[in-house]
C-alpha cells in the first residue's frame, strides 16, 4: 500500500485491460491508442484475446507510442480448467512479442507461470463475472493483482466486482495486489469506468512495469488517493472529497469514517495489527479507489 506514496517519482493514469479488431473489439489497435490518448491517459495495455481463433494475439503497439503517451505489450491468456467449465481469464501486461501460444496439454496454472517467467504482470481479470472461485485462485501461481473492478462487466451483466476474491485470497495468505480496468470492446458507456494510478519516475514501458511489480499503484473508478502514512497507531490519508474512507481487514474486521467532503482521516490500525488491511474510498457519486493491501 504505502510504495505507491513512498516511491518517487509520479502518478500516471492507465488501463491494463482493452481490446481491439485483433479479437473480438471493435477498433483497430491504432484507434485504441489514440482513444486513450485523447481520453488523458498516461499509459495502456492492449490485452486481446490469446486464443487460437484470433491467431494467439500479441499485438505490437510500439508504433502507438507519443509524447506523453506509452504502451505495455500485452494480452489476455485463457485456458481450460475453471471448476464450473468457464475458461481461465488472465491478464498478462508485459509480454515480449514473441511469447508463444498455448501449448498442447499446458494448464492454466502453467500458462501464467510462463508468462510470469517472461516478465509480466500478471493479473487475474473479472473473476465475479464468470464465478470464479478461491480454490480456482489458490490452484494458480500467486498473480500480481486482481480485478477489483472490471466496467464492462458491471455494464453489461452486474457481475463486475472481484473484491470477495480479493479478501479471500488475503485472509488465506495470498498476498494480491488491486486494479481495476475498462475491458473495453466497443468504447461506448463502458468506456473510461476504471483505472490504474502507477507511481513512477517516467511513463516509459520500464518503469511502468517495474511500479506495477513492486505495488506502488491504487485503483480508481473516479476518486483520488492522494497520500497514506502510518501515523503512531492510526493510518493517515489524504484523499479527494469522500463520503465513506472504509479500512478493512482479515474476515468481519473494519473500521469507517463517514461525512461529507471528507479529504482527511485517521484510521485506527489496532483490530488489523498481525493481519492486513486495505483502503476503499467512495465520494458523492458512489465511485470507488482501492489501494493495495497493508500488512500490518
Amino acid at each position: 500500500m504505502l510504495d505507491a506514496f513512498t516511491a518517487p517519482g509520479r502518478f500516471f493514469r492507465g488501463n491494463l485491460h482493452c481490446h481491439s479488431s485483433r479479437s473480438d473489439g471493435d477498433p483497430t489497435p491504432a484507434r485504441v491508442c489514440a482513444f486513450y490518448r485523447d481520453a488523458g491517459y498516461d499509459f495502456i495495455s492492449l490485452t486481446d484475446h490469446f486464443m487460437e481463433r484470433f491467431g494467439y494475439p500479441v499485438v505490437d503497439t510500439t508504433p502507438f507510442r507519443a509524447d506523453g503517451f506509452t504502451t505495455l505489450i500485452g494480452a489476455e491468456l485463457h485456458a481450460e480448467g475453471i471448476d464450473n467449465g468457464e475458461i481461465w481469464h488472465v491478464l498478462a501486461n508485459g509480454l515480449p512479442l514473441d511469447f508463444a501460444p498455448l501449448m498442447p496439454g499446458e494448464t492454466a496454472a502453467q500458462l501464467a507461470q510462463r508468462a510470469l517467467d517472461a516478465g509480466a504482470f500478471v493479473s487475474i481479470a473479472h473473476p465475479g463475472w464468470y464465478g470464479l472461485t478461491l480454490d480456482d485462485a489458490l490452484a494458480m501461481p500467486p498473480a500480481h493483482a486482481v480485478e477489483a473492478y472490471n466496467s464492462i462487466c458491471d455494464w453489461e451483466t452486474g457481475r463486475g466486482d472481484g473484491n470477495y476474491l480479493i479478501d479471500q485470497l488475503l485472509n488465506k495468505g495470498r498476498r494480491t495486489g488491486v486494479i481495476a480496468t475498462d475491458d473495453a470492446h466497443r468504447y461506448g458507456e463502458e468506456a473510461c469506468r476504471g483505472w490504474v494510478m502507477v507511481k513512477a519516475e517516467s511513463n516509459s514501458p520500464d518503469a511502468i512495469l517495474s511500479a506495477l511489480k513492486a505495488g506502488a499503484y491504487y485503483a480508481s473508478q473516479g476518486p483520488s488517493i492522494h497520500h497514506i502514512e502510518i501515523d503512531g497507531d492510526h493510518l493517515f490519508v489524504e484523499t479527494s472529497a469522500a463520503r465513506s474512507m472504509w479500512l478493512v481487514g482479515h474476515a468481519a474486521r473494519s473500521t469507517v469514517v463517514m461525512g461529507r467532503g471528507i479529504t482527511r482521516a485517521r484510521l485506527p490500525l489496532e483490530k488489523f495489527s498481525g493481519g492486513w488491511a486495505r483502503l476503499i474510498i467512495a465520494d458523492e457519486q458512489g465511485r470507488r479507489a482501492w489501494s493495495n493491501p497493508l500488512f500490518v
